[in-house]
């Protein structure tokens, strides 16, 4: 099997699709665009998608599906899943309160984190990563925080516009706390990933989160990053990982779905 990575055009069928960390949110209409246009050219193309988290910039609860920017998402995911392509989720740290709701909507299955899946004879564990950067203490102290239910009941509780203003709070002192900590501090921790390797027996990883897209290889273990997306700014990025028929793996970057949104 050929975990080698290059950059490549999209090939006429895959059997399924790794995508994390796209950030959809108002203030980036390039980057939205460049997601739909790749949900109706690749998405279709493929049998299975798996969205790794963050998608969102932020999600507030499932009252918020009808904002104008979800619901052009959560419409075409829909259009996706009632054409045929199973789409899967994993919850990010930005979008960990998507609940039941949103997978009628959009016909997607929600999955833990981490996941195990088996495709085209490859047993993969798949996360968004957050989970795994334990030096990071500060944040391992807020994620514990907002994933206890008591915390997300009494949240989702308040009006709707209430929370929004309590997140974008969350984020402005989220950029002011990560502008102001060691990068090392922020990316995974070796021995958590060595942990989530030997707990899940598998010998490959896909997951996100990090904004590092690599792929790391240790002992016969492949660790593949997915990269976030921006088609906002000058310097575009993004992209997405694929699987053949033939277990084959491949990294396939955004640029065409920025310069066509």
């Amino acid at each position: 099997m050929n975990h080698s990575e290059k950059q490549t055009t999209a090939q006429p069928k895959t059997v399924a699709l790794f995508v994390s960390d796209v950030h959809l949110n108002p203030g980036m209409p390039h980057t939205t665009g460049a997601f739909l246009q790749f949900l109706n050219i690749y998405g279709t193309q493929t049998e299975q998608l798996f969205l790794l988290g963050d998608l969102f910039e932020y999600w507030v609860g499932d009252d918020d599906i009808s904002d104008s920017c979800n619901f052009s998402i959560v419409s075409a995911l829909r259009e996706l899943t009632l054409a045929g392509t199973k789409v899967y989720w994993i919850a990010g740290n930005r979008d960990f309160l998507i609940g039941p709701v949103f997978a009628a909507a959009t016909g997607a299955e929600i999955l833990t984190d981490p996941s195990i899946v088996h495709i085209a004879g490859r047993k993969i564990v798949l996360c968004h990563g957050d989970e795994q950067c334990t030096d990071d203490t500060s944040y391992m102290q807020f994620r514990n925080q907002v994933r206890n239910l008591v915390w997300q009941s009494n949240f989702l509780a308040l009006p709707l516009s209430q929370r929004k203003t309590i997140v974008q709070g969350m984020r402005q002192s989220s950029k002011k706390e990560q502008s102001q900590k060691d990068l090392a501090i922020m990316d995974v921790n070796q021995e958590a990933i060595s942990k989530l390797f030997i707990s899940s027996s598998c010998d490959t990883m896909i997951h996100g989160h990090t904004h590092r897209p690599y792929l790391h290889t240790d002992d016969k273990k492949y660790r593949y990053v997915l990269p976030d997306w921006d088609c906002d700014t000058e310097q575009k990025r993004g992209g997405w990982i694929s699987i053949d028929a033939n277990g084959k793996i491949e990294r396939i970057n955004v640029t065409n779905c920025c310069d066509n949104p």
